[in-house]
């Protein structure tokens, strides 16, 4: 089919998630931020902790959630920007150095740098996702940020290198196809979801990003501008949920949603008076319970979360270098209490973030359960700007493909009118 002018910028992020698959079609605008065109969201059953479980559940999750990203959008989707997530997930700071062949830091020479930095030994089984460069140096002065056209003799580079475990992005990549789509990246989930959350400001001040999702958490540490430190937690939603539902003996699917609608993750704002109707397992009558008695058996979890937060946060050697804070993001931080229970463990101050900077449907996606949706689209259209290669190296060209092409000759469906039907199912 033909492309149009309108749908040639266009890119298209899929979050693959543990609870749900989320397919978001944006453009970019001319400040800098992204006109969101189309949103598909599918709960997502083949997913456990990131990771692949069942392939079949996957693809159809996978198929409906961009089926509905093409209607709303008026458009056919060909390519796709992946999120990761999961324990497989490993990173580490490593440095690289290079003598600058014409005394001026050329294109080449930066090239090479970050090559001599990604060569650190990496396990059998892993693939480099991105080499993000923290800083250069340049003979004896330090701290650079774009040595490009500097003169000198040596050039250095400090750069943070995530890999995944190669089957593991071989298993997502496998699903995407199946749904005759190409890959055009695999993204670490928490860097996409930092770059629609975060304020220059506070990547700069220094600030740890904690995107807590069904399957996993996801934090990384950025200080002066730069990505420092990331992990992945495997504790999340799904454990909350199944803390009711033991708790409770309440069926999951009645367990997530008590949760959703009535959870408090702080047992003294939540109060003993107000009651909740709890169905109970088989033909058993519901049961009434004080939405007290409900956050005595979330508050724990949450508390044991930002506990491991924490404490890794502490391990990193960054705890004293966050002054701007935790910002909380994902399905999971959108709860009463979760800030202040946050702010008690740790002894800062705590923010929940929604992506901002869009516009088209933005009522629907200043949402933290779609920021690494947005994430993945900033990421994707700073790589077409900027000419980027997947692991933030400059390339010749940007990516070759149009990830959507227009449908009925570039005419958009009014989409005011089905949007409004479709947050009345979907919410």
């Amino acid at each position: 089919m033909a492309v149009t002018s309108n749908s040639s910028n266009m890119v298209v992020g899929l979050d693959i998630g543990t609870s749900k698959v989320v397919a978001i079609v944006g453009q970019a605008t001319d400040d800098g931020g992204i006109e969101i065109a189309g949103i598909g969201s599918h709960p997502s059953r083949g997913m456990k902790k990131g990771v692949v479980i069942n392939i079949e559940s996957t693809v159809q999750s996978i198929q409906r959630a961009v089926e509905e990203a093409e209607l709303m959008a008026g458009c056919d989707i060909h390519s796709v920007y992946v999120g990761v997530a999961g324990s497989h997930i490993s990173s580490m700071n490593s440095d690289g150095v290079v003598a600058i062949k014409e005394r001026e830091v050329m294109p080449s020479d930066i090239d090479r740098v970050i090559d001599s930095a990604r060569a650190r030994a990496i396990s059998e089984g892993q693939r480099v996702l991105h080499v993000l460069p923290q800083e250069y140096a340049i003979d004896a002065q330090g701290g650079i940020r774009e040595p490009l056209g500097m003169s000198g003799v040596r050039l250095e580079a400090r750069v943070h290198l995530v890999t995944a475990a190669l089957n593991a992005v071989q298993n997502i990549e496998k699903c995407v196809r199946r749904c005759g789509l190409e890959v055009d990246a695999i993204i670490l989930e928490q860097l996409a979801s930092s770059m629609a959350v975060l304020t220059e400001d506070e990547r700069e001040l220094g600030v740890c990003m904690v995107d807590i999702g069904g399957g996993t958490t996801d934090i990384a540490v950025f200080t002066e501008g730069a990505i420092r430190h990331t992990a992945v937690i495997p504790i999340a939603g799904d454990q909350v949920t199944n803390d009711i539902a033991m708790a409770l003996r309440t069926p999951t699917q009645y367990a997530e949603e008590i949760k959703v609608k009535y959870a408090c993750a702080l047992t003294q704002l939540a109060s003993s008076d107000e009651m909740i109707k709890v169905p109970s397992v088989g033909d058993r009558p519901a049961r009434d319970l004080s939405r007290q008695a409900l956050a005595e058996v979330v508050e724990p979890r949450y508390e044991e979360l930002f506990t491991l937060i924490r404490d890794e946060l502490r391990r990193s050697g960054y705890e004293d270098l966050v002054a701007a804070g935790v910002v909380l993001t994902g399905g999971t931080a959108r709860m009463e209490g979760v800030v202040e229970l946050a702010e008690e463990i740790f002894h800062m101050p705590v923010r929940i973030a929604s992506p901002h900077n869009v516009r088209g449907l933005a009522d629907v996606v200043r949402n933290p359960i779609y920021s690494t949706g947005v994430g993945l689209l900033h990421y994707a259209l700073q790589e077409v700007r900027h000419g980027h290669d997947r692991d933030g190296r400059m390339v010749a060209a940007p990516p070759k493909r149009n990830d959507v092409s227009q449908r009925g000759g570039g005419e958009w469906i009014p989409a005011l009118a089905k949007l409004k039907g479709w947050l009345k199912g979907n919410f």
